[in-house]
């Protein structure tokens, strides 16, 4: 089995923290990308071929993959690839949906003639071993398998909701219905017999009323043709980081002792191309509780509940709580940030206030989590109001 990795979104409700990356290269846990995950997993599961499609601002992503030695997929016989779109005999097209992607990828999955293939999406936070779910398929000598996890009733309508049958077969399929029919939702890993999925992506390419589109399209077509389509149920954590809520809920999950999300289980490391730097450095007169320090970091400061990527700098009676600092961000003296995104290489200047407690708003409806974007310079005294998102422009001054 090859494993393809789409990669390639926009990621647009992420807002300015993907107006110049794609959604997979964004930062998450203090020392990680979101893309660390698939990629972990498929080394961990035994797949040593990966083709990572990229298409909506891939040089940054591009570059942090490199050749793969981070997730040792720096093969002579496989390895990691980097697919974006290319110019054919015929033309060139961009990706024009998740199916589209894959069947101008067919010359290369025919390079490895792999029995299966594993469609996976570059941009959640899970741990899973992709091995049990081939099995599953063998044994049940499925054309595709779908992998599902129970999603909580009132987000059903973002998800593709599934029902099966009491031998675990796919009985209904409904991509994001407004009145969902369970809370079984399609995590976008999919695994297909190749030959199968040949057959149904070229049937797709061949109607121009289609969107190209897994959950929207291939899937549909190949149940209704009656195709022995297997659902495999995951019970570990999973996260769609797709809103600026859901990322910010996540990396807090790393500090959450009761969430089953172990980064330090030596058994199933998740790897990450981690910047060079010293270690970090608590001052004398900081203060440091329940939170997430990564390499580079200089802290005189007080950090409460928080994950600070590599090379942040917390200056002297900073207050950084509940919230979710990038690499080589730099808070300064007396600056306030609460349940907030502090982006990439973003300064808050000196007395600056970003986001505020829920519990300090009149109306609950008000609060949400504040947003500073990658390279965006605070002026001293700014503020940043809950739920406000700064691209780059100068905030208000209090």
């Amino acid at each position: 089995m090859i494993a393809m990795l789409l990669a390639g979104g926009q990621g647009s409700r992420l807002s300015v923290l993907t107006k110049d990356m794609a959604k997979p290269a964004v930062p998450y846990g203090g020392k990680y990308r979101i893309i660390d995950f698939p990629l972990s997993n498929c080394v961990n599961s035994g797949i040593d071929t990966v083709g990572i499609l990229t298409q909506y601002e891939p040089f940054e992503l591009s570059e942090y993959v490199g050749n793969g030695q981070p997730w040792d997929l720096d093969r002579m016989g496989g390895g990691a690839f980097i697919l974006p779109p290319y110019q054919r005999s015929g033309g060139s097209a961009w990706y024009k949906g998740t199916a589209n992607a894959i069947y101008q990828n067919m010359a290369f999955i025919d390079r490895f003639s792999p029995e299966y293939i594993a469609i996976l999406s570059g941009d959640h936070i899970y741990k899973m071993d992709y091995s049990k779910m081939l099995a599953v398929h063998e044994e049940k000598g499925a054309a595709c398998t779908i992998a599902v996890c129970e999603v909580p009733w009132e987000e059903a309508s973002r998800f593709g909701i599934l029902s099966m049958d009491e031998d675990g077969f796919l009985t209904k399929f409904a991509e994001k219905p407004k009145h969902p029919e369970s809370n079984l939702a399609s995590m976008g890993i999919y695994i297909f017999s190749t030959e199968k999925l040949r057959h149904y992506l070229e049937e797709d390419e061949a109607d121009p009323a289609s969107a190209n589109d897994f959950g929207k399209n291939v899937i549909p077509r190949m149940l209704a043709a009656g195709e022995k389509m297997a659902v495999y149920a995951f019970k570990g954590y999973w996260k769609d980081v797709g809103t600026i809520n859901s990322l910010w809920d996540a990396n807090m999950d790393v500090l959450n002792p009761n969430v089953p999300l172990d980064l330090y289980d030596p058994d199933w490391k998740i790897y990450s191309r981690s910047p060079v730097m010293p270690p970090h450095y608590i001052g004398k007169d900081a203060s440091v509780q329940d939170s997430m320090v990564t390499e580079g970091c200089d802290v005189d400061g007080t950090l409460d509940f928080s994950i600070l990527s590599s090379g942040v700098t917390v200056g002297k009676g900073a207050e950084v709580r509940y919230s979710i600092v990038m690499p080589n961000a730099l808070i300064k003296e007396g600056a306030k940030v609460e349940y907030a995104v502090v982006a990439e290489r973003a300064v808050v200047g000196e007395n600056a206030r970003v986001g505020r407690k829920p519990e300090d708003m009149k109306e609950p409806e008000e609060w949400g989590v504040a947003v500073v974007g990658p390279g965006v310079e605070l002026p001293p005294g700014a503020v940043v109001a809950p739920r406000e998102i700064i691209g780059r422009k100068k905030a208000r001054a209090e």
